[in-house]
């Protein structure tokens, strides 16, 4: 017996106790018809959490990109390969979680916004400076995607 089938047979699991088990019988209901039985306040909870886990994943990978231009800006003495390529990796991340999401385009300037308030802090954090050192410094949603940067060192 495949699992789709006897999870149809039995009741529903309660949302609060058996998250996967109340999906996998709501996913049943909503394949069989059975809408009557749909659960459809948390139903509408769980499709709402899913986009907010997309632009959550968003943001955090702008906060890297972020983090590690401020840190290129404030300390250009300090700058690695490290660095170069984190801006790099997470950039292809974010991109491509706006390729997977286009819906979440006409908010980048919020999230790059909100992405920066946090980057300042966990920036100051990593690097012992105080937060106001990151404060003067602001990146456009252009600038964090698209801003050059070159690496002509030696490896770290």
């Amino acid at each position: 017996m495949n699992e789709h089938v006897a999870i149809k047979r039995q009741k529903s699991p309660d949302y609060e106790v058996d998250g996967y088990g109340w999906a996998m019988a709501q996913t049943a209901l909503i394949r069989d018809g059975r809408s009557d039985e749909i659960d459809w306040e948390n139903v509408a909870e769980e499709i709402e959490s899913v986009g907010k886990r997309e632009r959550s994943t968003l943001k955090s990978h702008l906060i890297q990109v972020i983090i590690h231009m401020l840190k290129w800006d404030v300390q250009p003495e300090r700058r690695g390969k490290s660095w170069y390529v984190s801006i790099g990796t997470q950039r292809v991340h974010a991109q491509d979680a706006l390729r997977e999401n286009p819906s979440l385009k006409p908010t980048l300037d919020e999230v790059v916004s909100e992405a920066t308030n946090t980057a300042r802090r966990l920036a100051a954090i990593e690097t012992k400076l105080p937060e106001k050192h990151f404060d003067l410094v602001s990146y456009s949603v252009d600038d964090v995607f698209n801003r050059p940067f070159e690496w002509a060192g030696e490896e770290d």
